[in-house]
């Protein structure tokens, strides 16, 4: 059975920092992308970064360019998002994902085949 699992919810000052991480068991994914989104009710999951399979190439969604980083560890099947100068607009549940596809640069929810089930990050004022 496959499973992702996302650690390192919290509550973040404004301006602070916070990284979450991303186990996956049950398959390797180290020839997949794996991916972060976030959700805040009433939206749809939006795209926050990927990582391509060796780690080589990455892909951020504009909001969150310079100020978040993702990586990967494909012995420990992990990815981790740190995520720095934090502001309340990135108040969401994140969840991270994994893709199947060897398709070019996947940024959309139907892309990838695998979920968390998401951890809170609150940012305060």
């Amino acid at each position: 059975q496959v499973q992702l699992v996302e650690s390192g919810r919290g509550l973040v000052q404004a301006g602070g920092s916070l990284r979450l991480s991303c186990t996956a068991s049950g398959r390797t994914f180290s020839r997949y992308y794996l991916g972060w989104f976030r959700h805040t009710p009433g939206k749809e999951r939006v795209f926050v970064d990927t990582i391509i399979g060796s780690g080589v190439n990455t892909y951020y969604a504009d909001s969150v360019k310079v100020r978040f980083t993702i990586s990967r560890d494909n012995a420990k099947n992990t990815v981790d998002l740190q995520m720095n100068s934090l502001n309340h607009m990135n108040t969401a549940v994140y969840y991270c994902a994994a893709s199947t596809s060897l398709q070019q640069t996947p940024i959309h929810p139907d892309d990838y085949a695998y979920w968390g089930r998401g951890t809170q990050m609150t940012v305060s004022s």
